[in-house]
């Protein structure tokens, strides 16, 4: 049977799955992403190691190496497009790192460069709207001292005046259909297509972190762009709702992949209506680089931390490498990990801007962990980090009503997604095998394909189950 191979190109670790054509996990292998050489060294070190199961008939991977995806978002209202262009940004799988909302000025143009952003996200008006500040802006960036690829995703009827004004001076320009079509109507698939395919044609490539071409030619998303398709993959197969929280060193990412239901099915009520599947990135919360940024939000949010966290996150912080060297170590990294939660949860689920709902989770069925502290803590110490996000009464948002929590311990949920377009079925058997060890506490009628499975790679309540 043939044999895939999914890569993780991550900023601290490259992770690979392999797996048979029919989605089954032959084995799994990790080891620090070579950034400081060429990014492909770790890469071949990993497929030294799987060597002895066979030969890989085909390689699929994604990347968040020397940063991921840094995207700028260019925008008419904050409240609107700008809003609407940021959401699709993020569920895109890029790090929004800036957005200006209304006509540029030079210091808006200064601002927007210094972020140095990957792509340009342009976005403003609905289709038969407001033309003038989307025309503006275009003018501003085809002048401007930027040389970041641009996706142009706003007023159709604008469109070709926009691109003109953008090549005219040589950009490269992607199109895509406007992002917010209509009042309360939020488009996001054909800017995310276009968005990754210009990751991969300019983004990638140029980071300098290969100095071969094959690196460029493998890797098909950035990671959250598959994580997220992989959470989608499996809120389908279990017919429900699903949350992600992925602690990492730098940053918190929260995935939510829901179905509208009653009144939510219907016409949107908000000015910018949410999406169903959806990620935030919280760059201010992370396990060591961003680990003095939690402390700083848990005081915002009136979160009681342990004595002495404080000076471990600045120790941390200053050794991004630092590993827990006793017992009270490893407390204060769960105390960190179980802060970094709750905060990011917090967000994601609160409204995203005044005058918009909060986003409906109460539904949730399946909360999944991940990230490197949780795949290497006890499965009591992981019910603790979790347990505090559904039992988050006090956090103003509506926490789910009965959700089961797991840790993807295999870290699968990429592989789900990078398989989801070339090979279907072997996505959809690899998250059945991901969630079988406890599709019976979700739903009381399991699909056919989870009933057959036999147990999968997650850590549930007191108890592990390996691939």
């Amino acid at each position: 049977m043939a044999l895939l191979l999914c890569v993780d190109f991550g900023s601290t670790f490259t992770k690979a799955v392999l797996v048979d054509s029919s989605g089954a996990v032959v084995a799994t292998a990790a080891t620090r992403t070579t950034i400081d050489t060429d990014v492909l060294d770790g890469y071949h070190a990993l497929c030294r190691e799987l060597e002895p199961h066979g030969e890989v008939e085909e390689v699929l991977a994604c990347s968040s190496a020397g940063g991921g995806l840094r995207l700028a978002v260019v925008g008419y209202e904050r409240d609107v497009t700008a809003q609407a262009g940021h959401r699709v940004g993020l569920s895109a799988g890029a790090r929004v790192v800036h957005v200006a909302c209304g006509p540029m000025s030079g210091p808006d143009v200064a601002a927007l460069r210094a972020s140095e952003p990957d792509l340009v996200l342009l976005v403003g008006g609905t289709d038969g709207g407001n033309a003038e500040v989307l025309l503006h802006n275009a003018t501003r960036l085809a002048k401007a001292r930027i040389g970041a690829p641009v996706v142009v995703a706003g007023n159709v009827e604008a469109r070709p005046k926009v691109t003109a004004v953008l090549r005219s001076t040589g950009r490269h320009v992607s199109m895509a259909d406007n992002v917010l079509p209509a009042i309360g109507v939020i488009a996001p698939e054909s800017a995310r297509t276009a968005i990754r395919h210009a990751f991969l044609d300019h983004v990638i490539g140029g980071k300098g972190l290969s100095r071969g071409p094959r690196f460029a030619a493998m890797v098909q998303a950035p990671t959250p762009d598959a994580v997220l398709g992989g959470v989608e993959v499996l809120a389908d197969l279990i017919d429900a709702d699903v949350m992600v929280v992925d602690i990492g060193g730098a940053t918190t990412d929260v995935y939510s992949a829901l179905r509208p239901q009653g009144e939510d099915a219907g016409f949107a009520k908000d000015v910018v209506a949410p999406l169903w599947q959806a990620r935030t990135v919280e760059a201010d919360l992370g396990m060591r680089w961003n680990a003095e940024g939690v402390v700083e939000a848990a005081g915002r949010e009136h979160l009681q931390v342990p004595d002495g966290l404080e000076a471990y996150a600045a120790h941390v912080a200053a050794r991004p490498g630092h590993l827990p060297l006793d017992a009270g170590e490893h407390a204060f990294d769960l105390a960190l990990a179980r802060t970094a939660a709750l905060v990011a949860v917090r967000r994601h689920a609160r409204p995203p801007a005044q005058g918009s709902g909060p986003r409906p989770l109460a539904d949730v069925r399946l909360v999944i962990g991940s990230g490197g502290v949780l795949r290497h803590a006890s499965p009591q110490e992981r019910d603790t980090v979790l347990g505090a996000v559904t039992t988050d009464h006090a956090g103003g948002w509506k926490v789910p009503r009965d959700a089961v929590t797991v840790t993807d311990a295999a870290y699968l949920v990429f592989a789900v997604g990078l398989l989801r377009e070339a090979h279907p079925e072997a996505s959809r058997n690899l998250a059945a095998h991901l969630v079988a060890a406890v599709a019976g506490e979700i739903a009381g009628e399991v699909p056919e394909e989870v009933s057959g499975s036999e147990p999968g790679p997650l850590s549930v309540g007191g108890r592990s189950v390996a691939p």
